[in-house]
């Protein structure tokens, strides 16, 4: 296993936790984590979808290579999510706190996750 494959192994273990940790970062940093108005059942919904992203993450962290369309994925979407929060996030000052605390977050998840994935999977069966 060279280096860059644990590396991006413990990537997915770090984003797999930290998505399961986002309800109790609304609670106790909602500036930086929780959108306004507050709306529970919004609340509920992100944090369902992400708390599961974390979950099959932390399951891909095993084979990182089999699981390559989940890991673009959550680079993809999470590159997209965001930058939709950051514009919102400027438009909007009560919701500048986003700007140091999910925005970032999710940006940096897309980069470190972008830069250790391999673009090409070699396969391991010979014809």
């Amino acid at each position: 296993m060279d280096e860059r494959h644990r590396y991006l192994q413990i990537a997915l273990i770090i984003v797999g936790i930290a998505f399961l940790l986002i309800y109790p970062l609304t609670k106790i940093w909602a500036s930086g984590w929780l959108w306004q108005p507050g709306q529970y059942e919004y609340e509920q919904m992100i944090v369902g979808v992400y708390a599961t992203l974390g979950v099959f993450l932390l399951l891909a962290s095993r084979q990182p290579e089999a699981n390559i369309s989940l890991i673009w994925f959550t680079v993809w979407s999470s590159l997209v999510h965001g930058l939709i929060m950051a514009v919102h996030a400027v438009i909007d000052p009560a919701e500048r706190g986003h700007l140091f605390g999910d925005v970032p977050a999710l940006l940096l998840v897309a980069i470190v996750l972008a830069f250790l994935t391999p673009r090409k999977v070699v396969s391991s069966v010979r014809e």
